[in-house]
């Protein structure tokens, strides 16, 4: 039977064959807004320090990724855990997750997207929300060194990559089961949403921008030759503004929209087969509720979990000086229950 229920308290449509409940989500008091949950989280989520070994891979073009494993045994599942914009292993989604598959005794690897990791990547190219190359190679780097099952989370970009990777890889997908929290499922409607002067999203673009133009500018007077203009980058007041300057040309898209209609998750969902939680709030500021998916439309290897409140990767209950955060333990309870 497929069902959705939506509110404050739960929602979930659970697939046929798949065997998930979630638990409640009750916003911690005076955290109901959206923004409070989102600029909240960001605050209050700073979980404690992990045991984590980090490591250097090469890629196939040149480059490198650093991974920040969670050590476990090999026989024991693993995670792969996959940041959002501007995020890297040390965003507190990320170790609170990290934490969630301690308390599993499970083994995790955080990785840090190319220039994420405190240090400029080679190539001209770093990262964008359609990258999947560079996850598909971590988890085959994973898979050779461990015997458990392997499994995955992505969170915002993060999400999107992922669910983009399972698509294009459908039966031959490396993870057992995965789960994609506060994903932009539709790029150009989450564009636009936090592009638009009002609605409170600018704090989050003027964020991105600053940090997004510094690293490009940084990598371009690195590379000559590179045949972009450094001043429309420099000058970019929208994210779509320097998506069209910067992130689809160096990544081989003609421009933003050609970018956000060929790395999109949302028309790829009927691809994927590997059973994945879509976890997402519907008043998240950056993304457009109308650019969810719904429930009844999804296969069966997909469990649609939203709740009218929870912001953008927010989802704070509890209280605000001993918060909770509900989609870092959901999303790791889906995956367990897959495993079985």
């Amino acid at each position: 039977m497929r069902r959705q229920l939506r509110g404050v308290r739960r929602g979930v449509r659970q697939g046929a064959g798949l065997t998930f409940s979630a638990e409640p989500f009750t916003p911690a008091p005076g955290l109901s807004h959206a923004q409070a949950q989102t600029l909240v989280a960001y605050v209050l989520r700073r979980p404690a320090a992990l045991p984590l070994r980090r490591e250097r891979i090469a890629t196939p073009d040149g480059d490198f990724l650093d991974l920040d494993w969670l050590d476990a045994p090999a026989e024991r599942p693993h995670l792969l855990v996959l940041h959002g914009l501007e995020g890297s292993s040390a965003s507190g989604y990320v170790r609170q997750t990290l934490h969630e598959a301690k308390g599993l005794g499970w083994g995790a690897v955080a990785m840090n997207f190319r220039s994420c990791s405190g240090e400029a990547n080679r190539t001209l190219r770093s990262y964008c929300s359609g990258e999947t190359g560079d996850p598909l190679h971590v988890a085959g780097h994973v898979a050779a060194r461990v015997r458990g099952p392997l499994v995955a989370v992505g969170f915002s970009l993060g999400g999107n990559a992922l669910l983009k990777l399972l698509a294009e890889t459908g039966e031959a997908a490396p993870f057992v089961a995965a789960a994609a929290v506060s994903t932009p499922f539709d790029l150009l409607a989450c564009a636009l949403a936090l592009d638009r002067p009002w609605g409170g999203c600018g704090i989050y673009r003027r964020h991105f921008l600053k940090s997004l133009k510094k690293k490009a500018l940084a990598k371009l007077a690195t590379h000559p030759g590179h045949g972009l203009d450094t001043r429309r980058i420099a000058s970019a007041r929208r994210l779509q503004d320097f998506d069209d300057a910067f992130t689809g040309p160096s990544n081989g898209y003609q421009g933003a929209l050609d970018y956000y209609r060929r790395c999109s998750s949302g028309p790829r969902l009927a691809e994927v087969r590997r059973p994945t939680l879509l976890l997402n709030a519907e008043d998240d500021p950056m993304i457009p509720t109308a650019s969810l998916p719904a429930a009844a439309a999804q296969p069966s290897a997909l469990t649609v979990l939203r709740t009218a409140l929870g912001g953008h990767v927010g989802f704070v209950s509890g209280q605000a000086w001993a918060p909770r955060f509900w989609a870092e333990r959901q999303a790791v309870r889906f995956l367990q229950a897959q495993l079985g």
